[in-house]
């Protein structure tokens, strides 16, 4: 069975920054990427970040140089820091295994369509 639970969303101020947390289980990091994704209000979900086993990383264009993804194999957990929060990260972040659908931009999306409560990250400016 499939679990995710995401945790470190809080409040930040403009410039700010946060350490999500993941902890899943039930898959391998070795079958499948690990992704971030966020849901703004109104908005509909996108894919953030994800990293591969052998640590091949995406990043969305937005967060490109200011969010790290990383994992803990032996803890079954990946991280998210994000730095140089602004409001337009304001969100609640998932976290989900992974694939990659071929389109122009790769567009990720969830291997089993199951999400876990996800953590909310405000951004006040």
């Amino acid at each position: 069975e499939v679990q995710l639970v995401e945790s470190g969303g809080d409040l930040v101020h403009l410039g700010g920054s946060l350490r999500l947390s993941c902890a899943y289980s039930g898959f391998s990091l070795d079958d499948y990427n690990v992704g971030w994704f966020r849901q703004a209000p109104g908005k509909e979900r996108e894919g953030v970040s994800s990293i591969r086993s052998d640590g091949t990383t995406y990043y969305e264009d937005t967060v490109k140089g200011r969010f790290i993804i990383s994992s803990d194999y032996a803890k079954k957990t990946v991280y998210l820091q994000m730095n140089s929060l602004n409001p337009e990260d304001t969100a609640v972040y998932y976290c989900a295994p992974t694939y990659f659908v071929q389109t122009v931009p790769p567009r990720m999306v969830n291997a089993f369509n199951i999400w876990g409560q996800g953590t909310q990250v405000t951004v006040s400016s």
